[in-house]
């Protein structure tokens, strides 16, 4: 197996730019795909070629067996299943990293122009600088979320059309006319079809969780848009509503009585008088009879 350290050193910066879910999709990714690939792939898949064996002594009948057999080697197939997977998110990287550099640029030539609009906040990174999945990013996340899922669907079928049936036999019985013998064909046998045929289930399952889980991402998307859509909305509504005239507690109480009309305080005894133009009583005290 080649070097994935330059592949695994991109994909992780995606780390910063993603999602809980998506988060957990690298993580499948890196210890159930491509570290399962490097420390055990070699060592089931290395005796392909030299233990395979046909009881057949035409010239190229072994290799004419091997090839319809096996068209395309497993490894070279899950390697690039990797990195046709990997190649959206590697677009959604190198676009986010855009789009954070050139609002980087505007910020920094908005706080030199004027101190007004040094007040304006960010719109794709918050205060500790994780990027918000929202506006053109949101749609570039969707896109190769969906171009994921078809890679991976398209994959895991084309290999059902490539490799034929996910159990291998010990044996099969080659009908190949040239070079094999025409009336007989030859009888080739696989080496540990067992545990071959238990790694390449292992590989189609891994494959259809990352599926689900890229699934699970959109769903989780929509429904955080949903929610911060509503809380905008309530938001608008919430300013644009009438807000209530501040009065006494005590003039409420005793209004809600009489149909929700405040009613002016009661003169205090001894005092009688009619409300001016400014608002104002005036009092005048009683004279006791003589």
């Amino acid at each position: 197996m080649g070097d994935w350290s330059y592949l695994s050193s991109l994909l992780d910066k995606v780390q910063s730019h993603s999602t809980v879910v998506g988060k957990i999709w690298m993580s499948v990714l890196f210890l159930f795909r491509i570290f399962v690939l490097g420390a055990a792939a070699d060592k089931v898949w290395g005796d392909e070629v030299s233990e395979f064996n046909c009881d057949s002594r035409e010239p190229g009948c072994e290799h004419a067996c091997y090839n319809w057999m096996f068209p395309m080697s497993y490894i070279h197939y899950w390697v690039l299943q990797i990195i046709f997977v990997s190649t959206p998110t590697l677009v959604y990287l190198g676009h986010a990293v855009h789009i954070i550099h050139k609002e980087k640029r505007m910020m920094e030539k908005l706080r030199d122009s004027t101190t007004e609009t040094a007040l304006k906040k960010p719109k794709y990174t918050d205060d500790r600088g994780k990027v918000k999945i929202k506006g053109v990013l949101f749609c570039t996340y969707i896109t190769q979320l969906l171009f994921k899922i078809f890679l991976e669907v398209g994959f895991s079928v084309g290999q059902f059309y490539i490799f034929g049936p996910v159990f291998l036999d010990l044996y099969f019985h080659c009908t190949l006319s040239p070079p094999c013998a025409r009336s007989s064909g030859a009888l080739c046998y696989i080496s540990r079809p067992t545990e071959k045929t238990i790694f390449i289930i292992f590989m189609l399952v891994v494959s259809g969780i990352s599926v689900l889980l890229n699934i699970i991402e959109i769903i989780y998307l929509l429904c955080n848009k949903r929610r911060d859509s509503r809380k905008r909305l309530l938001a608008q509504q919430h300013l644009l509503s009438p807000q209530p005239y501040p009065s006494n507690t005590a003039w409420v109480d005793t209004s809600s009585k009489y149909g929700g009309f405040p009613l002016l305080p009661r003169p205090a005894p001894g005092l009688t008088g009619v409300c001016n133009e400014d608002g104002h009583i005036d009092s005048i005290s009683k004279e006791k009879d003589t």
